[in-house]
């Protein structure tokens, strides 16, 4: 590629460009202005025109004019271009740093950061947010090496189960039986349902998910999910209970999609609920906001686990077995959802052993857009 002159070489052309444009402003104004001015005023004096004493007047104000505008101007010049010259060779350092990040960034390098070149708040703010991006795309590139190491971790046990069995039915050392027959579809059905609950999120956070609002009564919505809840609440001994009040005000969503967000709630209550234990889902309103509340007395959060709690594929160490924690995105697909509708999820928990409240609190009013995130 041609360059051309670097930001500092323009800065100094500039600089020169407009002294030298002072410069002859100033020649002119003092060349053709100023001695009829000094003449008139010679002429108020008293001072005879065409005479000596106004020759010698004329000529002393010309040579002090030069003088005094030619040593002005020339260190204003020079002053003009130091300061030039020291602003453009920090700001060109500046550029060249953040042009060499911006090329280590795209290499890959994410922990790459620039200093602020402390030449006022906007050259500080660029400085920032180029420091903000690169931080973000390591986010997301350990995100994402992240969460190929977590789908190659979930696929991994039901695939070798699934060749260890077609393998000993190869040798003969099983047989297709009932029992085996079992085994295979359970281990298919975690494929798939673990499929679909990666293409959930993966629609749910890029806005493709399909959303069709309408007016949803709260306790409908509820009591639908406590329905579908109720049979595996009543295998594992755990008691469900609702407190909904009547007739809170409607909401604007889909009731599909929230149905979805409480179906998870649920499962994931009843996952680590032992039996005997209880679940309970409430409901409020006020401030113009409806307040889904599903609590149960289950295994608990430590503190430090809280804020991970919505990451894909993140589990509590007490979480870790398959057959209770599931595939881990549950929370991230209710998240999702619920941001989608302009609401916000949390959780709260006082440690392991004390249960968990999951606290869904979604917008009332007029209909509005429902925002795919």
């Amino acid at each position: 590629m041609r360059r051309g002159p670097g930001i500092r070489a323009r800065l100094l052309l500039a600089q020169a460009a407009v002294l030298i444009a002072g410069v002859a402003t100033t020649a002119v104004v003092a060349a053709v202005v100023g001695p009829p001015l000094f003449r008139e005023h010679l002429l108020r004096a008293g001072v005879p025109a065409e005479s000596h004493e106004q020759f010698h007047a004329e000529q002393a104000y010309r040579y002090a004019t030069a003088i005094s505008v030619g040593v002005a101007l020339a260190a204003a010049a020079l002053t003009a271009l130091v300061v030039t010259w020291y602003i453009s060779r920090r700001l060109q350092r500046s550029l060249t740093e953040v042009s060499f990040a911006a090329t280590e960034v795209a290499n890959g390098r994410y922990d790459i950061r620039v200093s602020p070149p402390q030449l006022g708040d906007d050259f500080d703010a660029l400085a920032h947010a180029f420091n903000q991006m690169a931080a973000r795309l390591g986010s997301i590139e350990a995100g994402r090496r992240q969460l190929l190491g977590d789908l190659a971790h979930e696929i991994r046990t039901p695939v070798s189960v699934l060749d260890a069995y077609m393998e000993a039915l190869e040798d003969d050392v099983k047989s297709l039986d009932a029992e085996t027959t079992s085994v295979l579809r359970d281990q298919t059905a975690r494929l798939v349902r673990f499929s679909e609950d990666v293409a959930a999120l993966a629609q749910a956070e890029e806005g493709q998910t399909s959303v069709e609002p309408t007016w949803v009564l709260p306790e409908t919505l509820i009591s639908t999910a406590l329905a579908a809840a109720a049979d595996r609440c009543e295998a594992g001994a755990i008691s469900l209970t609702s407190h909904v009040p009547a007739g809170l005000p409607r909401l604007w969503a889909d009731p599909q999609r929230l149905g979805q967000v409480l179906g998870n709630l649920l499962d994931n209550a009843v996952c680590h609920t032992p039996p005997h234990g209880q679940i309970d889902v409430a409901a409020t309103a006020g401030h113009r906001q409806l307040t889904i509340t599903v609590t149960d007395t289950g295994d608990g959060v430590a503190a430090e686990h809280l804020p991970h709690l919505f990451e894909r594929f993140y589990r509590v160490d007490t979480a870790r077995d398959r057959a209770r924690g599931g595939t881990g995105i549950g929370l991230a697909i209710a998240k999702a959802i619920v941001e989608a509708h302009r609401g916000r999820i949390s959780v709260r928990s006082r440690g392991p052993g004390t249960g968990t409240a999951v606290e869904v609190a979604l917008p009332l009013g007029e209909p509005r857009p429902i925002r795919p995130q």
